[in-house]
């Protein structure tokens, strides 16, 4: 198992928009720089993409949560 982290502290978006889809779902595949996920840090969106490839096995945080830098994010196996 590995972790995808966190590079920034700020709120954490599973999608890229409210209506859209998450961009990974639990089963899904990830590949090294697929988007997981942005982080929002005073209204400036960064996408946030894995330096690891698996599935995904499960989010440790929940779509609009505050996250610190470092934080894991994801589970990929």
């Amino acid at each position: 198992m590995a972790e995808i982290l966190s590079p920034l502290p700020g709120t954490f978006y599973m999608r890229p928009a409210p209506d859209a889809p998450n961009y990974k779902q639990v089963g899904d595949s990830v590949a090294i720089d697929d988007v997981i996920g942005l982080v929002e840090v005073m209204k400036m969106f960064n996408e946030v993409r894995s330096e690891i490839s698996g599935k995904v096995v499960r989010y440790v945080i929940a779509n609009e949560d505050p996250v610190e830098a470092g934080q894991v994010l994801l589970i990929v196996e």
